[in-house]
C-alpha cells in the first residue's frame, strides 16, 4: 500500500524573486513590490460596485511538478497591503510539458476593506476543473504539476505599495477510503511515537466563539459559525501575536472578547459569506508578525511532531454528533485546535464551539478524530509560528 501522496511547495521573497518570471515586480525589503514601471488595471468590485484603476505587477511560478496525479490544490500567502492595495492569486494544473487546465482564480484578498472586499471567486467550472472558494479541485484532467500567478495592486491614489513575502500551494490526493491505513507516508519516528508529544499539551488559551451568538452578526452569522478566527485567535494569543487593543477598537459595543469580532471580519470572505476561507485565515494571521500556511497533514502521527516542537494545530474536522464522542454536535466542516496529546496519545482540544472558555477543553479518542479530520476535510491544518520557532523536519514526501 503506498499511502496517501500530498506535497507543499513555498516561494519565498525576495529570494525566490528570480526562480519565476517578474513582471513589473521588483525585490524589496519585505518581499516582491510594484516596480518604477508596472502595468495598469483597472477592476469593478462585484461586491461594491466600485470600479478604479490600479498599478499591477505579478509573479509566475515556474511549474512545480509533483511525482503523482494530485485532484485538489490549495494555496496560501502572506502579504502587506496597505490600504488602497490588494493582491489576486491564481492556480492551473500542468502534465507532462504543458498545461492540463487554465487559469483560475482562488482569491481577491486584502488586510482591510478599503480597495476591495476580500473575496473568493465563484462561478469558475468547466471539464477540466472547479473552485470551491479557498481549494481548486481537477475533474477532468490529469494534474502532475501546478502553477502559481500573484497579481499585486495598488490604486493609482494610494499612499503606499504592496509587498508579497511567500506564495505556497499544497497539492494532494483524496484521503484514504474506508479499511485503508491513513498516513502510509508518515515519517516513521513518528508513526512509532517517538514525536515527544504524548503527555504533552500546549497552554493555548480557551475561546467560545459561542460567547458571540448573542451579538455581532455582521461577517458571517456571528458567533456560532466563527470557529475558524476564534481558533486562529488563540493561536496568536498564544504566541503573544494577537493584535493589540488599538487594532479593535472599533468593536462597538466590545462584547465579550472583541479581538474575535476584528479577526472575523478580517478573515471573512464576501463571495462565501463566512469566515472559514483557510487561506484568508493564515493571511490574516500573518498581518500579526508570524509564518502562517495552509497545508494538509496524513494523520495525527505528523501532528505530534508539532506538538513536540511547540506548535499547535488549527484543522479542519466534519463530523455526526456521536460520531467523536466528546464532540456532540453535528458539523459539515470546523475548526479546533489541536493543542496536545494525552499520554495514550489521544488528542487535547480547544474546541470554540462550547457555551463558555471553561468548556473548551476537551480530549477525545484518537482513531475517530482522526478519521473526521482526514475525511472531513483531507487534513487540512493552519500552521501559525513565530520564524524563531523551527518546524519540525518534513518527512522525504514533504508537506511543509
Amino acid at each position: 500500500m503506498t499511502g496517501r501522496d500530498i506535497a507543499y511547495r513555498r516561494f519565498r521573497f525576495p529570494a525566490d524573486r528570480d526562480v519565476g518570471l517578474a513582471d513589473g515586480l521588483t525585490a524589496g525589503p519585505d518581499g516582491l513590490a510594484l516596480d518604477g514601471a508596472p502595468g495598469r488595471l483597472t477592476h469593478t468590485d462585484p461586491h461594491s460596485g466600485t470600479t478604479a484603476e490600479y498599478a499591477a505587477g505579478s509573479w509566475t511560478s515556474p511549474v512545480t511538478p509533483l511525482g503523482f496525479a494530485a485532484v485538489e490544490l490549495v494555496p496560501s500567502w502572506t502579504a502587506h497591503t496597505p490600504p488602497g492595495c490588494w493582491l489576486r492569486v491564481e492556480l492551473r494544473g500542468w502534465a507532462g510539458d504543458a498545461a492540463s487546465t487554465g487559469w483560475y482564480e482562488l482569491g481577491h484578498w486584502a488586510a482591510d476593506d478599503s480597495a476591495v472586499h476580500r473575496a473568493s471567486v465563484p462561478g469558475q467550472a468547466d471539464d477540466r476543473a472547479r473552485v470551491a472558494a479557498d481549494t481548486l479541485r481537477v475533474t477532468g484532467a490529469t494534474m502532475t504539476g501546478w502553477q502559481v500567478r500573484v497579481t499585486l495592486l495598488r490604486r493609482l491614489d494610494a499612499a503606499d505599495g504592496p509587498a508579497l513575502r511567500t506564495i505556497g500551494v499544497v497539492a494532494s490526493t483524496d484521503p484514504p477510503g474506508v479499511g485503508q491505513r491513513a498516513g502510509a507516508r508518515t515519517d516513521a519516528r513518528a508513526e512509532a511515537g517517538a514525536g515527544g508529544a504524548r503527555g504533552r499539551v500546549l497552554d493555548v488559551p480557551r475561546y467560545a466563539q459561542r460567547l458571540h451568538a448573542t451579538g455581532e452578526t455582521r461577517w458571517g452569522g456571528g458567533g456560532d459559525s466563527w470557529c475558524s478566527p476564534t481558533c486562529v485567535s488563540m493561536v496568536l494569543d498564544f504566541w503573544g501575536a494577537g493584535p493589540t487593543p488599538d487594532r479593535y477598537a472599533w468593536v462597538t459595543p466590545p462584547g465579550p472578547r472583541p479581538r474575535v469580532v476584528h479577526a472575523a471580519r478580517h478573515c471573512f470572505d464576501h463571495a462565501y459569506a463566512g469566515a472559514g476561507n483557510w487561506p484568508f485565515n493564515t493571511a490574516y494571521a500573518a498581518t500579526h508578525g508570524v509564518d502562517a500556511f495552509v497545508t494538509r497533514l496524513r494523520s495525527l502521527a505528523e501532528a505530534e511532531l508539532f506538538v513536540a516542537a511547540g506548535i499547535p494545530l488549527i484543522v479542519s474536522a466534519a463530523f455526526t454528533a456521536g460520531q467523536v464522542p466528546g464532540l456532540d454536535y453535528d458539523t459539515r466542516g470546523h475548526l479546533i485546535v489541536l493543542a496536545g496529546f494525552t499520554a495514550d496519545g489521544d488528542p487535547v482540544l480547544n474546541d470554540p464551539y462550547a457555551p463558555d472558555d471553561e468548556r473548551v477543553r476537551r480530549t477525545v479518542p484518537r482513531a475517530p478524530f482522526e478519521r473526521a479530520w482526514q475525511v472531513g476535510s483531507g487534513g487540512i491544518t493552519y500552521v501559525l509560528r513565530p520564524e524563531s520557532t523551527p518546524l519540525p523536519p518534513p518527512p522525504a514526501q514533504a508537506n511543509w
